[in-house]
């Protein structure tokens, strides 16, 4: 199974939406992806394998790591694609809300991160988080979603100091919002709303994230560490 010339890029939540979109998009450029989620996925390509994995639980990341580091020995670039989001008043937000938020944006984003890092130590690697544009919008109803978001920036540009010695990037993207199933239940006006505060008002497409993704992860990128890329134009 292991295939010691060949790239493989780790992403986070790809069982649909924008992970699944780029796991298509890096197998067809002759990549190996690995992926994980919650659920079985559907998706059968030769050069993919995935993983069902709970990214809140420490101890399962822990073993998906290893089980990679027996299978194919290494992971060249980690894309920590998996979030959730939350819109609500924070007066009317149950700590459950918050607490689930923070453990899956946060705490999945850092087990990820600091597992796949031990095996990049040697040979060196990416690390993409997910931000938003609602960390500096300071959009009302998204506090929980933004806090738990601007805690991955802060960690992105700690991460990026801790492992420049071990030729490790850590950068991330902020998308606008793209049509997913994270913003199908956000009301329209709020999405109107959020637009005309851009300067290019349209959602993000995947062919916008691809562009930025695959800056950070080229090889030439290896002096590119420690930032966020925000969409949109704000």
């Amino acid at each position: 199974m292991r295939k010691e010339n060949k790239k493989y890029i780790f992403i986070t939540g790809n069982r649909k939406g924008i992970g699944r979109h780029l796991t298509e998009y890096y197998l067809g450029h002759g990549h190996g992806v690995l992926g994980c989620s919650r659920k079985e996925s559907d998706f059968v390509h030769e050069n993919y394998h995935h993983f069902v994995c709970d990214i809140t639980d420490e101890k399962g990341v822990k073993q998906v790591i290893r089980s990679v580091r027996s299978d194919f020995g290494k992971v060249d670039v980690l894309i920590n694609n998996a979030g959730v989001a939350s819109l609500n008043h924070s007066l009317l937000t149950p700590g459950s809300t918050v607490k689930k938020v923070f453990e899956t944006n946060f705490y999945g984003s850092f087990y990820f991160a600091r597992e796949c890092a031990k095996m990049m130590r040697n040979t060196g690697g990416r690390i993409v988080n997910f931000s938003t544009v609602a960390v500096p919008m300071n959009l009302e109803g998204e506090m929980v979603y933004a806090s738990s978001k601007a805690a991955v920036e802060k960690m992105t540009k700690i991460l990026a100091k801790e492992l420049a010695p071990f030729d490790i990037t850590v950068n991330a993207i902020a998308p606008s919002p793209v049509y997913t199933d994270l913003i199908k239940t956000v009301p329209e006006d709020k999405i109107r709303g959020l637009l005309h505060k851009q300067a290019i008002r349209r959602l993000g497409t995947f062919e916008d994230i691809e562009n930025v993704l695959d800056f950070f992860i080229s090889e030439k990128s290896s002096f590119i560490t420690g930032q966020i890329i925000y969409l949109g134009g704000l």
